[in-house]
């Protein structure tokens, strides 16, 4: 039988991290993804699944945590906001080229700065463009839905030590904050040592014996087998590119222009949509779920049926360049978007429609 509950995204975050199994929870209180802390604190996983929580002294200390547990093989991860995940940034390329699994939860909040506790979609670059230095990404995941928000911390950890790298589930501030329904995932074990060992012959601990120890460390001196490292690592990203990218489409058969939009803004896009073709405009949307990567091939194929395409987030204008990428100069492209913490209604998609491309409704 389901077991389905009403509760907040940063809530379905928590539940569903115990429910996978995972071994360790590293974070630092920030608005608006405090909730996630809260209710592993509150459920106390410790005395039932034997799930580590921990509050950090701050979120250098929490992401450094990440590191020394996902180097041991174990399912761990950290979630914070906008301004908390800045402060990881260093640690989450130290887990990228460490080639080490981890789940990273960011519900964004405005910026630039410590900005606003409302609602934003300004972390798109942070997160996709790989945010720290060096040549690496993130598998992200973008929910639109408090039921995804609950699924993709599953989805992430699998794709995370699929591919040894780490995965961010990327929401925005509402998602993080609304409540719904939510059919919650059944309780998994968490895995034994030796499973551990076995699945994870990589990690400190996946070797016994002084002399076959295993070195968890992303500094590598020789600049020849660092080329060779960041080599594997782009063989990795084109093997996510080639098998990972994950979509929506609403209404595209016959549409003659196309919104692309993510996380919330996609729900309010979406009654905008309905709107426009009640009154006989044909609109259609794709909604991204992996940011990175992009569904680049699938935006070109709907550039080719279209007069134009507009994108809606929450910030100034940042998908849009990898939408822009996608179109290749097929179909004017343009975007709508407002900041701040003030969210459009689908009355202002249809106005930014209605100017960007002289649509009548």
């Amino acid at each position: 039988m389901e077991e389905v509950k009403l509760m907040k995204g940063n809530e379905a975050i928590a539940h569903a991290a115990i429910r996978y199994g995972a071994d360790g929870y590293f974070g630092y209180p920030i608005t608006p993804q405090s909730e996630v802390l809260e209710t592993l604190a509150e459920l106390m996983p410790w005395e039932t699944t034997g799930m580590t929580v921990l509050q950090a002294e701050s979120e250098v200390a929490a992401i450094n945590m990440v590191y020394g547990g996902a180097a041991t093989g174990k399912a761990v991860m950290t979630s914070s906001s906008s301004p908390g995940v800045s402060l990881k940034q260093e640690g989450i390329s130290y887990l990228a080229a460490s080639e080490l699994p981890a789940l990273i939860v960011n519900v964004m909040r405005g910026g630039p700065g410590l900005g606003t506790i409302q609602p934003s979609q300004s972390d798109y670059f942070q997160a996709t463009k790989g945010g720290g230095h060096g040549d690496y990404h993130l598998i992200v995941l973008a929910p639109a839905t408090v039921q995804e928000m609950a699924d993709f911390v599953g989805l992430g950890f699998d794709l995370a030590f699929k591919y040894r790298t780490p995965a961010m589930i990327l929401a925005d501030g509402i998602v993080g904050q609304m409540m719904e329904k939510v059919v919650l995932p059944p309780q998994r074990a968490r895995r034994t040592e030796e499973e551990v060992r076995q699945q994870c012959p990589w990690a400190a601990c996946g070797r016994r014996g002084r002399d076959h120890r295993n070195v968890v460390t992303s500094l590598e001196l020789d600049s020849a087998k660092m080329e060779e490292n960041n080599l594997r690592f782009q063989r990795t990203y084109a093997e996510i590119t080639a098998n990972e990218v994950r979509y929506q489409e609403y209404f595209t058969e016959d549409a003659e222009y196309l919104i692309v939009a993510f996380g919330s803004v996609a729900r309010i896009c979406l009654k905008a949509i309905e709107d426009a073709r009640a009154a006989g405009v044909k609109i259609g949307m794709l909604r991204p779920i992996t940011l990175w990567p992009f569904p680049t091939t699938e935006i070109a194929r709907l550039a080719k049926q279209v007069k134009g395409v507009l994108t809606v987030e929450l910030n100034a204008g940042q998908m849009i360049e990898d939408v822009r990428l996608a179109v290749e100069g097929a179909v004017p492209v343009h975007h709508f978007g407002r900041m701040g913490g003030i969210v459009p209604n689908p009355n202002e998609v249809l106005a930014a429609l209605e100017e960007k491309f002289s649509i009548k409704f």
